[in-house]
């Protein structure tokens, strides 16, 4: 007996047969990838499950998986293939990784690893299907917490939208920095109130709504303006209404309301806003095709072996952990104890009572503050931080540590122009009681006051070796009447000597040339 089975069946079961394969082995890759990355899959997944800022990438990944499904019907008509130029890919999300490694900068590891997730899929399953997949490929970048740097222009916009609403409506309100007072109470517009997390979260959201239901790159253009612009005036909105609302009743009760409003309702309603304005001019239909998979039938160079492929992907990623081992046990020999300098024309004396404040670094080798007060009745802290080397969970600069720790009773107002090269600020806590604090760090060969500048000298001390010390050193002067708090800081910064020096001497180094 003949069967006769049509060539067109059987080249859908052979392609049928290929995909299996393909993604059989995608598959192990993907899972090797992130056990031997477990540590950032884990800090990944600690941020989405406890960060306000950063909760939507938890809707990350099942979005992925959705714009894949979608996508499912036209990709089976395209052929896999292993394509080695992908490995380009992942040997540049190591590498990322590595220097994300070396500086302690988790952004960089976090964003290192999604690079090398990508190239695994470009390199196991061929330019003609990531070609296919672009968009959800590129969209993975949303599950990497990113934008804090947004906090504080945003709070500075946020504070210049509320206080002429305030005006309008009559409120006798005044603004120091970030700190808004009324006459039964006052506000601060901290980094949670900035609207950052709305504007982080919109802009994901926005992206995706800019390729399911858009067509015209014109269109997804002005979307994404839109997105970034509605939630900004809606944060202003509705740190005035809160405000407005204490203003009428009482702080506990609106900033009660708030919070329900906030976390509940608000941001619901803001997404709902932006959909509404796009609605109308939406020029794709939610069943067309994503794309055409005739397109996408050219035979691609550069093929090589499947099971190759994936060895050579897990070659390539493991690379850089065993590079990064070599270099971590790097560091600089400390003395056992240190000691505050002297400083002449300076006594050391009690610290605050009125005002306590200490500098917060949990992972700090050694760590000293004391008060000097001089002839003339001015007191000023010195509080050093000293690090042998860094990494991770032990580092100079990281989210909550130094000037100001996470939910410290201490609030930043305000930033000054710079002490002696050194970064200042004001800061307040309840009492009220107010303090200066002017910061310098100092890395490798290099005296700064720019956290990026700290964290790329970090890297090249890691990578290039030298000098693995890190210090910090934050001279403080309370705000108080009759006294001049900066000049006091001055006077003290210039007996105190050189940043640099006083750093060596604490880390038990001298330097040869000056």
């Amino acid at each position: 007996m003949t069967i006769a089975v049509p060539t067109a069946d059987f080249a859908t079961a052979r392609l049928d047969a290929l995909w299996r394969r393909h993604l059989l082995v995608l598959g192990g890759v993907v899972a090797v990838l992130l056990a031997m990355f477990r540590n950032d899959v884990g800090d990944l997944a600690h941020i989405w499950w406890t960060s306000t800022t950063f909760g939507h990438c938890l809707f990350i990944g099942p979005v992925l998986a959705w714009l894949v499904w979608q996508r499912r019907t036209q990709l089976a008509d395209v052929t896999p293939v292993a394509w080695w130029p992908g490995l380009a890919l992942v040997a540049v999300g190591g590498f990322g990784w590595l220097l994300g490694d070396a500086s302690s900068v988790a952004f960089a590891r976090q964003f290192g690893l999604v690079m090398m997730l990508q190239g695994a899929v470009v390199a196991l399953l061929g330019p003609n299907v990531a070609r296919g997949l672009l968009f959800p490929l590129c969209y993975a970048v949303f599950s990497v917490p990113f934008g804090e740097g947004l906090e504080a222009p945003l709070q500075t916009i946020t504070v210049a939208m509320t206080m002429p609403l305030l005006h309008l409506f009559g409120v006798p309100a005044m603004v120091d920095g970030v700190l808004i007072t009324i006459p039964n109470g006052y506000f601060e517009v901290a980094e949670a109130c900035s609207g950052a997390k709305f504007v982080i979260a919109m802009i994901a959201y926005g992206a995706l709504v800019a390729n399911v239901c858009f067509v015209s790159w014109r269109r997804r253009a002005i979307f994404m303006l839109v997105a970034l612009i509605v939630p900004v005036i809606a944060n202003g909105l509705r740190a005035f209404g809160t405000i407005y609302a204490a203003h009428l009743t009482s702080v506990e009760r609106a900033t009660g309301l708030d919070h329900i409003v906030y976390g509940w309702i608000f941001f619901g309603l803001v997404m709902a806003a932006v959909i509404a304005i796009g609605w109308r001019w939406f020029d794709r239909a939610p069943d067309d095709a994503v794309f055409d998979p005739a397109a996408l039938q050219a035979v691609p160079k550069r093929r090589i072996d499947l099971l190759l492929a994936g060895a050579l992907t897990l070659t390539v990623a493991g690379v850089f952990p065993a590079w990064g081992g070599a270099i971590d046990g790097r560091a600089q020999v400390l003395p056992d104890a240190i000691s505050l300098p002297d400083v002449p024309g300076w006594q050391r004396t009690r610290m605050s009572v009125r005002a306590a404040w200490s500098p917060y670094y949990p992972g700090a080798d050694h760590f000293l503050i004391g008060r000097y007060e001089d002839g003339r009745g001015a007191s000023v802290d010195l509080a050093m931080a000293v690090y042998g080397s860094q990494r991770e969970g032990k580092e100079l600069v990281s989210f909550g540590t130094g000037v100001l720790r996470q939910d410290d009773r201490w609030v930043r107002v305000e930033d000054l122009p710079d002490l002696a090269g050194g970064s200042a600020m004001r800061i307040t806590a309840p009492g009220p009681v107010e303090r200066l604090v002017a910061t310098w760090y100092v890395v490798g060969d290099v005296v700064t006051s720019d956290e990026k500048v700290v964290k790329i000298e970090t890297l090249k001390a890691k990578l290039f070796g030298g000098p693995q010390r890190a210090v910090a050193v934050h001279v403080s002067a309370e705000v108080m009447p009759g006294m001049d708090a900066r000049a006091a800081a001055e006077r003290f910064f210039a007996a105190l000597g050189p940043i640099d020096r006083l750093a060596d001497r604490a880390a038990g180094m001298e330097r040869s040339v000056r």
